[in-house]
């Protein structure tokens, strides 16, 4: 009998993996504390006209591929119509063998849309019909598709001025909670095209005239207070390649601010120092309101200027960049433990050869009484495919504690992507059965069940839930 390229066993290739995924990972509930859906999206319960519009349009992961398959940019984020787009997709698809792509659209169409058959161009018309007929029925609205996934909670990207009603409209209401993230780039690229127009929106939100670095940081913390009562767990910070931090007093941090507000350009170095000084006021306020700090370290953003005039920065075309300064992430680490003000912290890496240096440092910063304080992150971006996973497990559990690991989260903005929970949780379930095989850990099922519960459920359910507040001394 035909067997399906997605079966019940998918990527587990041994009885302890089987029994892992089966009995436990299966049945635990989705926390994804790090995606970029579109808010407004979910506090409507939207419902998507096709296909198109819900799997490749938000996919910049398949943008990419069809890119690199030569199909012209107005077949994937241009004019072409939405049936063009699927087409070319279905034209793409056979071509991801050995991608994550391959077995991640594989997932989706079957779990959401029960289609087993593999997409092609000659069946893709089928598939096109069959997926837009059930995106009208019962079941496949915003939501709907979330618990399909079994999603508890999750929580959006927001830039610091976002329309944060959304989130709250959402908590709850259709039984899927949904917590802003704050995006906090925009407070540190004070040098970046556009600053301007952003600060004054900032003075008017917040009410506070800013003409002074003082002033600025006050409206942040206004800012920060609506993200606090919003229900925000989590603060994210972009660092680039060879991200560099100085120390710098308070003397000069204002002088700085003052040469940005008077239109006044600031060189390389002292961009860094000032960004460093923000990074740092941030980081103790991040801290006094127990939301975790995530920094994604890695991503060289700077490549096509033609595909940025085309389709913005979130493109899909940024690449790996050069291995992280790790001295600078430790000063900018610890400057802030010196303080006794180091919130949680979650370390990304886009480049591969920093896994086993981030991983590391996480046993560099600790807490009495608090496990796991700072994490080296998930797979993110250009690892999270097969073997990327399980390099940033092994490294982890070879340089840290894997049980206190807060797990996968998709950093997407399809809501289709919820798959790589699924995926992550085969992966993991598959290599500890491995190294049970192996006789690298113990047959003991009920350790190896509290272990996979922890790190795909139990670890960032507590993160999440955690109220704990740091003491700040008053502000002056």
């Amino acid at each position: 009998m035909f067997k399906p390229f997605i079966h019940s066993n998918f990527l587990l290739q041994n009885s302890i993996a089987e029994q892992l995924y089966h009995e436990t990972a299966k049945k635990l509930p989705v926390i994804d504390y790090h995606n970029h859906l579109y808010p407004a999206y979910l506090a409507s319960n939207h419902r998507f006209d096709n296909i198109t519009q819900l799997w490749i349009i938000p996919d910049q992961y398949k943008h990419r591929a069809m890119r690199l398959n030569g199909i012209p940019e107005q077949g994937i984020t241009g004019s072409a119509s939405d049936k063009q787009k699927f087409l070319n997709w279905a034209h793409t698809f056979p071509k991801t063998l050995g991608n994550p792509l391959y077995h991640w659209s594989s997932l989706e169409l079957s779990r959401i849309f029960g289609i087993n058959n593999l997409l092609h161009p000659g069946n893709a018309e089928e598939i096109w019909e069959t997926c837009n007929a059930l995106l009208q029925t019962e079941g496949f609205s915003s939501i709907e598709l979330l618990r399909k996934f079994q999603v508890e909670l999750l929580c959006t990207s927001d830039d610091l001025l976002a329309d944060l009603q959304p989130h709250i409209s959402t908590s709850h209401l259709h039984g899927v909670q949904v917590l802003p993230s704050l995006r906090g780039d925009s407070m540190i690229e004070i040098d970046r095209p556009g600053f301007e127009e952003w600060l004054a929106e900032l003075s008017q939100q917040s009410k506070v005239a800013i003409d002074s670095l003082e002033a600025y940081q006050e409206a942040i913390r206004i800012r920060l207070d609506a993200f606090e009562l919003a229900g925000c767990r989590f603060a994210d910070h972009a660092l680039p390649p060879g991200f560099a931090f100085e120390s710098t007093p308070d003397w000069m941090a204002n002088s700085l601010f003052q040469k940005q507000l008077s239109d006044d350009a600031l060189t390389g170095a002292e961009s860094i120092s000032l960004q460093s000084y923000l990074l740092v006021f941030l980081g103790k306020e991040y801290a006094a309101r127990s939301m975790a700090l995530q920094l994604h370290v890695g991503a060289q953003r700077e490549t096509s200027a033609r595909l940025l005039g085309l389709v913005g920065g979130a493109g899909g075309f940024a690449s790996i960049g050069k291995g992280a300064d790790i001295a600078s992430i430790a000063r900018f680490l610890d400057t802030l433990e010196q303080e006794t003000l180091l919130p949680r912290v979650v370390l990304y890496t886009l480049n591969p050869a920093d896994n086993e240096a981030f991983a590391s440092l996480t046993g560099s910063f600790t807490e009495d009484g608090v496990a796991g304080k700072v994490q080296f992150g998930p797979a993110w971006w250009y690892n999270d495919h097969y073997s990327g996973l399980r390099k940033q497990l092994t490294d982890l559990a070879s340089y840290g504690l894997l049980h206190h690991f807060i797990g996968m989260t998709t950093d997407s903005r399809s809501f289709l992507s919820f798959s790589r929970h699924e995926y992550f949780r085969r992966v993991f379930c598959n290599l500890v059965g491995e190294w049970v095989e192996q006789g690298h850990l113990p047959s003991d099922i009920t350790m190896l069940q509290s272990l996979i519960t922890a790190v795909c459920y139990g670890n960032i359910k507590n993160w999440t839930s955690n109220t704990t507040t740091i003491h700040v001394p008053e502000r002056k």
